[in-house]
């Protein structure tokens, strides 16, 4: 095998200059069209994350130098190596580098589970970087803060009760932008003599959450002021642009929405979306002693490890030993 140092060869052997762009976009559409590729990008549910693999992979087949679906079986792990610290050279973070090596290790568990490749997958052994204590770490706004948004929006126009509608839903349960998007006047359901949101969340998992008080009343407010609906198959939250149009508000409208009212509001929080809310609300959630199995249930979360990069209880400053020095 060649040494992590040596330049990875290309196609036809010749050493391949690191940052070299070779594949097109039309090479990469002809070798996604291989039935094991094919069937690998289907099962990718989530559209975002299948356009950030997909870029991933031309990102590594850029830099090989592979021109066919057939040259992936040539692929060794030095070639990942070589990949991985052009990836480092270029100042992408930690977080993004092991986004891309984990596409391209899912693409070649597929393609050995389906004989379309030989040997091992050469990702694995591959060290992926280490991320930073600050990496991941969504901005969370402080309780003033989202109470400051929560009354942003005004109360009499249309617009400002959908707003005021969508905040709360964002805020009081903690749902990504697309999730929120999705709702259905028939995702409000009662079960058990509750009224809760049925969520549709990443991988086509559904979850329940009992609706909260507060939300509950905003979006009942928006559904008798917005009542020309066909029951149940809706859009929960509509387009307006000067009135509603019908249509279903995107989830670059939810983002919007937040983005607009933090401003409004004077909140100045770096970096701070609809994803900085979904952390505000588990954080609270967290702090004021919600079992964090359960807080991952309710976010949706595969794993228990992402649920607790929002578990910020150990950076509250009063918690601090400053305050337990007596002297």
């Amino acid at each position: 095998m060649r040494a992590p140092s040596e330049r990875p060869a290309g196609a036809g052997g010749e050493l391949l200059i690191p940052g070299e762009r070779r594949l097109t976009a039309s090479e990469f559409q002809q070798l996604a069209s291989v039935p094991a590729a094919v069937e690998w990008f289907a099962n990718i549910d989530n559209p975002r994350t299948r356009r950030a693999y997909q870029n991933d992979l031309e990102d590594f087949c850029s830099f090989v130098g592979i021109a066919g679906a057939d040259e992936f079986r040539a692929v060794t792990r030095a070639h990942v190596l070589a990949w991985r610290a052009q990836l480092e050279n270029r100042g992408l973070a930690g977080a993004t580098i092991r986004r891309k090596l984990a596409a391209l290790a899912s693409l070649f568990d597929h393609l050995l589970e389906n004989n379309a490749v030989a040997g091992g997958n050469p990702v694995n052994g591959v060290k992926r970087p280490r991320v930073a204590s600050n990496e991941g770490k969504t901005p969370a706004l402080g309780d003033d803060q989202a109470k400051l948004l929560l009354t942003a929006p005004d109360g009499w126009t249309l617009k400002g009760i959908r707003d005021r509608a969508i905040l709360a839903v964002l805020l009081y349960h903690g749902l990504r932008r697309e999730e929120a998007a999705q709702l259905r006047t028939g995702d409000l359901q009662e079960r058990r003599g509750v009224k809760h949101l049925q969520v549709r969340g990443k991988g086509g998992k559904t979850r329940y959450l009992p609706l909260h008080p507060v939300a509950a009343e905003r979006i009942h407010a928006y559904l008798e002021r917005d009542n020309k609906r066909e029951p149940g198959k809706d859009p929960l939250f509509r387009s307006i642009r000067g009135r509603t149009t019908g249509a279903g508000i995107s989830a670059n409208g939810i983002y919007t929405v937040v983005s607009q009212w933090a401003k409004a509001a004077g909140i100045k929080v770096d970096g701070l979306g609809v994803h900085g809310l979904r952390a505000t609300a588990a954080t609270n959630a967290l702090e004021h002693d919600a079992d964090i199995a359960k807080v991952q249930e309710w976010l949706g979360h595969a794993n228990i490890s992402t649920t607790r990069m929002y578990d910020r209880r150990g950076q509250r400053p009063e918690d601090s030993p400053t305050y337990k020095v007596k002297y």
